[in-house]
């Protein structure tokens, strides 16, 4: 379980850093269309819809990172309460109701990402970007997550600090 810990940490961090590079683009990409509109008066097509993509596919990829680690929002009245074995359960159940929730929501964005990909769907604007593209990071994020959570319920059953 050592090494599926590991290699899903880094993956973690892989995806946290591609998120980096996410936002860097879409700080970039706003200061050019700055420049453009109000500097040039000349008109931006994909710029605004180049930073909200790049944004919500930064929030996913980094998704996994932030709970490896713990930064999620956490309500722990009850678990600061608990100890040993009891504490244990508690997390596990959290975690087991994380996981669940990003299987099915990883399965469900997989299915929407492969619906764009098989059908050429693109978007309804004039950069007509294709679909699967914004899609992606969805189904990767979520599942890399998926995999972050087993990792963290090991965690908790070897006794690594929460």
């Amino acid at each position: 379980m050592t090494a599926y810990i590991r290699w899903v940490s880094a993956l973690s961090r892989l995806a946290a850093v591609a998120a980096l590079f996410l936002l860097a683009s879409a700080i970039v990409v706003v200061t050019q269309m700055v420049v453009m509109r109000y500097f040039l008066n000349a008109s931006t097509v994909w710029q605004t819809e180049y930073v909200i993509y790049a944004l919500v596919a930064m929030t996913f990829l980094a998704s996994p990172f932030v709970l490896m680690e713990k930064g999620h929002v956490n309500v722990d009245l009850l678990y600061l309460q608990l100890h040993g074995v009891a504490r244990q359960v508690v997390q596990s159940l959290a975690g087991l109701i994380g996981l669940l929730f990003c299987a099915l929501l990883a399965w469900s964005g997989w299915t929407y990402f492969e619906e764009a990909w098989s059908y050429g769907w693109t978007t309804d604007t004039v950069w007509a970007l294709p679909l699967w593209i914004p899609l992606l990071p969805l189904p990767l994020g979520v599942g890399l997550m998926t995999l972050q959570y087993i990792a963290e319920i090991a965690k908790i059953w070897r006794g690594e600090p929460a």
